[in-house]
């Protein structure tokens, strides 16, 4: 049984220990991080639990004006709730659930809860692999990114609501 909810506090450890094994070390959250963003927007860190155990989940942030490359939003600086812009930060599926369609379909209802909110647009960062799976979702690429979070190359999407 699938179910998408809000994280709660408690949640943290086991969102943490899914982002360090889906990303490079230099590219995860540490805990510290992640539990300030659930207590900072719950309502925009949204978990899939399968079975009562949290398979994924995507954290976000808003802004008035969203700046990619601006590797100090990571930690929600500047985060407005009630900003327009959403800017996901990571959408992480457990590397043991993987396969079994849980990002698009966490993906799917992170979309319809942003748009219930009112949200005009979603935006987020990849790395190149990952840019046909985001267009199938319905995000448009805009470019490479300036960021060089991690040493990474990154590209830039985004979905108009």
């Amino acid at each position: 049984m699938q179910l998408f909810r809000p994280a709660r506090p408690e949640d943290a450890a086991r969102c943490r220990e899914i982002e360090a094994a889906a990303y490079a070390a230099r590219e995860a959250a540490p805990l510290s991080r992640i539990a300030d963003r659930i207590a900072t927007y719950p309502q925009g860190f949204l978990v899939l639990e399968q079975n009562g155990v949290i398979a994924g989940f995507i954290n976000s942030g808003c802004a008035h004006e969203v700046d990619m490359a601006d590797d100090a939003f990571k930690a929600l600086a500047g985060h407005d709730p009630e900003a327009p812009n959403v800017v996901i930060l990571s959408v992480a599926v457990d590397p043991a659930c993987q396969g079994r369609g849980l990002a698009r379909a966490l993906m799917q209802s992170f979309v319809r809860r942003m748009a219930d909110a009112g949200k005009s647009s979603i935006h987020l960062m990849c790395k190149s692999h990952y840019v046909p799976m985001y267009e199938k979702l319905g995000y448009r690429y805009v470019r490479g990114s300036a960021s060089g979070f991690a040493g990474a190359a990154w590209h830039e999407m985004v979905m108009n609501l």
